[in-house]
């Protein structure tokens, strides 16, 4: 999960394919956990038990000091089928 420009983005990065990940936007209001719950469910996707986010601080422009934040969240997940993501 990412947020850019004010805008929430959640998505579930797929290993060794070229298919395209499934996203889910968000408004401007920060998503709760549930939000986040639900907008996995969507998508086919929930969090592996006992899994925890963890959030990242990163810069628009690397090497910028006075770059705009850009933060990340991420979870570990796995698919309603069992297979990890």
């Amino acid at each position: 999960m990412s947020v850019r420009e004010g805008r929430w983005r959640l998505y579930v990065a797929l290993m060794n394919t070229t298919e395209r990940w499934p996203e889910y936007r968000f408004g401007r209001t920060v998503p709760t956990f549930t939000d986040r719950t639900d907008a996995l469910s969507v998508l086919g996707f929930e969090p592996v038990p006992g899994a925890e986010w963890t959030w990242t601080e990163d810069s628009e422009t690397h090497g910028d000091p006075a770059s705009p934040v850009v933060l990340i969240a991420t979870i570990r997940v796995r698919s309603w089928s069992g297979v990890s993501a």
